[in-house]
Parts: structure tokens; C-alpha cells; sequence
């Protein structure tokens, strides 16, 4: 049974930080693309950032320069590195692992942004 369990969301004030984690179970990892999504209430789903099996990553424009995403294999586990956040990013984040055929979410964690 495939499981993508995130954690690390919550409250933060505007300017601040966040590391969002995503670990897999049931999946070989390294053979997956591993992708952060966000949907905030009112709208859709939207890329927020993705990171090949080889290790390229692409970024929403909304988050270019202040997300980081990278990932350990060894651990089966995603990160995103949220800097700078301002509260235009709060929304549930899903972690999404893709292989061909194959796209799976997990459950969301949520990141308010508010003072």
C-alpha cells in the first residue's frame, strides 16, 4: 500500500519559514518524480515545485527564489524549504510522487501565514 504522509505545517508570521516533509512508503522512491502542490480555499490545485528522480527541479513562478526543494532517497523522504512566506502561500500543501501511469497524493498539510 502506497502512504505520502507530510508534516511540518502550521502558523507562521509573514517573513518567516517553514520546512514542509514528505515521506513514502510502499513505492520504490528513486524511481519517482516527487512534486509539492498547494490549494488555498476558492481555487485550484497549482504546482508549487517538482524534483526529478535525477534531481532537476522546476518551480511555480509565485515561489521561485524563496522555495527550496530537494529530497534524500535514502530516507524516501521530499522537503520544501518555504522562505520569506507571505500570506498569499497559505494553503494546504500535497505531496504528489508520479511515475508513468502512476500519480499518488498524500493527505495535506496545512500552512497559514497571518500575524
Amino acid at each position: 500500500q502506497v502512504q505520502l504522509v507530510e508534516s511540518g505545517g502550521g502558523l507562521v508570521q509573514p517573513g518567516g519559514s517553514l520546512r514542509l516533509s514528505c515521506t513514502a512508503s510502499g513505492i520504490i522512491f528513486n524511481l519517482y518524480n516527487m512534486g509539492w502542490y498547494r490549494q488555498a480555499p476558492g481555487k485550484q490545485r497549482e504546482l508549487v515545485a517538482t524534483i526529478i528522480s535525477g534531481g532537476t527541479t522546476t518551480y511555480g513562478d509565485s515561489v521561485k527564489g524563496r522555495f527550496i526543494i530537494s529530497r534524500i532517497n535514502a530516507k524516501n523522504t521530499v522537503y520544501l524549504q518555504m522562505n520569506s512566506l507571505n500570506p498569499e502561500d497559505t494553503a494546504v500543501y500535497y505531496c504528489n510522487a508520479a511515475y508513468p501511469v502512476r500519480s499518488y497524493w498524500g493527505q495535506g498539510t496545512q500552512v497559514t501565514v497571518s500575524s
